[in-house]
């Protein structure tokens, strides 16, 4: 099986250890189009973080989290700790035997059933706070990573659970200093959500985790044997997508495969238009329902004809959202322009 190591992050790893060098002062937001590598790199960095520095990694993709019941489960790791029964107090020695990082917040199966028959989310921050204080060891804070964090972005528990998380990330980074927090998403419009938020004012930071650049491509591609031609090709279909590139590593001819993605990308946008049109459709923006406009969907696809970037404001909400939940365009809330998710659905457009 062919291994495809970690490629040159360099920039966006060393503002991470930058980040990891200093106090816990504010959540740090990973973001960029899908499949730009944002779970490779925070993976990467976990490997080569000091023993002493405990990482609790909860990745929500995959899971359908409607009701607080849902959320628990996912947030917390009933398993590790039922591995070490043997331990009679739980919290202090636990961070010296438990592996470096986790799938979710340990917790013992006694106190898990408490918090989720007793639906309490401030008992649940409780409960966390209490494991980083006790996993706070020799300077090194722990690391919180929820990735995919916009799947909770909608769940509403008593009020929206997304503003309480948040509140109490401030509390974790900008107020007690006790843990570093990253939240990851491929979801521009959750980002430009969050970061159009009073509430996150100076209490954040962005790290953009984009697609590589020619050079970097060229590179990447150069370790795997490709041939001049076949850079030529790849960057032409696939720009700097990671996982395209990669699919096309597999393949021998590599041309016919770039073409083949290339069909099979325009098909999917075509039936997801096909489909407005004759059908119409409806997108929900901030609890209200909309129509989507087929004509104005082409009018926004139509400005990058001869554009690769445009700005924020030239496509209509309705229609930024709709393609964006598509995965077919990318909002950079930060440099306020709208993007092809990657180099073929530029060309598709």
């Amino acid at each position: 099986m062919r291994r495809i190591e970690f490629h040159d992050r360099e920039k966006e790893t060393m503002e991470l250890t930058r980040i990891l060098s200093t106090d816990p002062t504010l959540i740090t937001f990973i973001y960029g189009p899908i499949n730009s590598g944002k779970t490779e790199l925070i993976n990467n960095l976990i490997k080569n973080l000091p023993e002493s520095q405990k990482v609790f990694y909860i990745n929500l993709r995959g899971w359908f989290i409607s009701n607080y019941d849902e959320f628990i489960k996912v947030i917390f790791d009933v398993e590790h700790v039922a591995r070490y029964k043997r331990i009679k107090e739980f919290l202090k020695p636990v961070a010296n035997v438990l592996p470096e990082s986790y799938s979710g917040i340990p917790i013992p199966k006694d106190m898990f059933l408490k918090l989720f028959k007793e639906k309490e989310v401030e008992d649940a921050f409780v409960y966390i706070e209490t494991v980083l204080r006790a996993f706070y060891k020799d300077g090194y804070p722990p690391v919180l990573v929820i990735d995919e964090l916009q799947v909770i972005g909608d769940l509403k528990v008593d009020d929206l659970l997304i503003y309480k998380l948040f509140n109490f990330f401030i509390r974790l980074t900008k107020e007690l200093h006790l843990a570093h927090v990253f939240a990851i998403s491929s979801d521009s419009l959750f980002i430009e959500d969050v970061h159009s938020e009073a509430m996150l004012e100076s209490r954040c930071r962005y790290l953009l985790v984009d697609d590589f650049d020619y050079e970097t491509t060229a590179a990447f591609l150069e370790k795997h044997g490709f041939t001049d031609d076949e850079n030529a090709i790849a960057w032409e279909y696939c720009g700097g997508k990671p996982v395209y590139l990669i699919e096309l590593m597999n393949y021998e001819n590599r041309e016919e495969k770039a073409r083949e993605m290339l069909v099979l990308r325009t098909g999917e946008i075509e039936t997801i238009l096909k489909r407005i049109n004759e059908l119409g459709g409806e997108i929900i923006i901030e609890d209200t329902k909309y129509s989507v406009s087929y004509e104005k969907l082409v009018e926004s696809l139509k400005k990058f004809v001869d554009r690769e970037t445009i700005d924020m404001n030239e496509v209509d909400e309705i229609s930024k959202a709709f393609l964006v939940k598509k995965n077919i365009l990318f909002v950079d809330p930060l440099r306020k322009t709208i993007l092809p998710q990657s180099k073929l659905d530029l060309l598709v457009i």
